[in-house]
């Protein structure tokens, strides 16, 4: 597993009502699709709220975070498949 925590580039899909999903990210000049959403959940940093969302691409399971209400992503760590 490795610790990331950069900020990225993540397109995503809003809605229904107040979800998001994220569907490809950038990591270092490549894209990623996300296959597959494994987990996700949301926490408190202070007043900040962050989302987590652990997804799967072909080949690594990634930890991504959406904070608000900054509305920035990071990538928190990588853990290869």
């Amino acid at each position: 597993m490795k610790v990331m925590r950069q900020e990225i580039r993540v397109g995503a899909v809003h809605g229904p009502g107040a979800r998001i999903v994220p569907v490809w990210f950038d990591l270092d000049r490549c894209k990623h699709t996300i296959r597959q959403v494994t987990n996700s959940w949301r926490d408190r940093q202070g007043e900040t709220v962050r989302l987590h969302f652990h997804v799967v691409d072909d080949g690594a399971l990634f930890e991504l975070v959406y904070t608000l209400p900054a509305a920035t992503w990071s990538l928190e760590l990588i853990d290869p498949l």
